[in-house]
């Protein structure tokens, strides 16, 4: 029964996200009066809102009754003020305005095999739509980064980037894994490589760095052209939006763009060999059939076949954060 209402939970943190109830919160605490003033909410469950934050350990109360304060936590007011420079909310507001709704059609999916997300209305591709917007598409790539940003910081301690010169972080986004790696590691010189409309968007935040010498930013389509050169290729959650026949061209590319002893490194939420454990990359694979259709995650097993069909010929695995891994392949 947990799990059948989960959706009530959700749906109630997505919402003060949205409503901006932890933004608010930041300078200090509040009644449930003032906030219900400041958020325009008129209905009488706002107290009902606010006491199931609390119950879900997400705000603290002082008090009880019409005077009682409400407070962010200090989770909360680490990552989901938008004032904060760790806001993790993006993702959350892209999860409340996207992915809540579209899914609602998990079952057609499942019947169909299609993709429940813009296209199948006919509109424009999410990332095209999004793309379009430079202020919207700056907010998603820097909530992404914030949500990779301990896995980022996992990889530059687990991995031994001792031998290696030179990183191509491919789908780089706006150079947050680059630049975490370019300061924990002085040797190295990286590149972040994603599409054109995202270069003014990494060249501001690269810009912004203490490791700007180190990075350079290149532009392309990684499907119409090949990758920069580098001796570590690294792909964060790019691997899974797409079907086999592409995940195998990147792989190809990558191990074409590899000299020999290279390494390609890729972080992903992957699922468990015995297919029992990993829910959260199970649900993410889910997540990929409702956005994309033919999108997927996938095992380590996988990973391994892929990779030797490429020539690739040694592998390793490494756990981040929560459920994710990196899992290298070398040539």
């Amino acid at each position: 029964m947990r799990t059948a209402f989960a959706f009530w939970q959700s749906k109630t943190l997505l919402s003060a996200v949205e409503l901006g109830v932890f933004t608010q919160l930041a300078a200090a605490p509040l009644t449930a009066r003032e906030l219900a003033d400041r958020l325009g909410l008129r209905s009488r469950a706002v107290y009902d809102f606010l006491d199931a934050l609390v119950a879900a350990g997400l705000l603290h109360r002082h008090g009880d009754g019409t005077t009682a304060r409400y407070a962010n936590t200090e989770a909360t007011a680490t990552f989901l003020d938008r004032g904060s420079p760790r806001y993790l909310g993006a993702a959350l507001e892209l999860a409340n305005e996207r992915l809540y709704p579209f899914w609602g059609g998990l079952t057609e999916a499942l019947q169909t095999g299609q993709a429940q997300s813009e296209v199948r209305h006919g509109r424009a591709p999410f990332f095209d739509k999004l793309y379009a917007d430079p202020d919207r598409a700056e907010l998603f790539l820097r909530g992404m980064a914030g949500v990779s940003s301990a896995n980022f910081t996992a990889l530059a301690e687990v991995f031994d980037f001792g031998p290696y010169r030179t990183v191509c972080d491919v789908g780089g986004a706006a150079g947050h894994l680059s630049i975490t790696l370019a300061t924990r590691h002085p040797h190295l010189r990286c590149t972040t490589f994603d599409l054109p409309v995202v270069e003014p968007v990494a060249r501001r935040t690269v810009e912004s760095s203490a490791v700007a010498d180190r990075i350079t930013i290149a532009s392309g389509d990684f499907f119409t052209g090949p990758l920069p050169q580098a001796d570590v290729i690294t792909m964060c959650m790019i691997l899974h939006d797409w079907d086999l026949d592409r995940k195998i061209h990147l792989i190809r590319s990558a191990y074409a763009a590899l000299p020999p002893g290279g390494a390609f490194v890729v972080m992903e939420n992957m699922i468990d060999d015995n297919r029992r454990l990993n829910l959260s990359a199970l649900l993410s694979s889910l997540n990929m059939l409702i956005e994309f259709g033919d999108g997927f995650e996938f095992t380590m097993t996988d990973f391994r076949q892929w990779c030797a069909s490429a020539g690739f010929s040694k592998y390793e695995t490494f756990p981040l954060t929560g459920t994710s891994s990196a899992a290298i392949a070398y040539k």
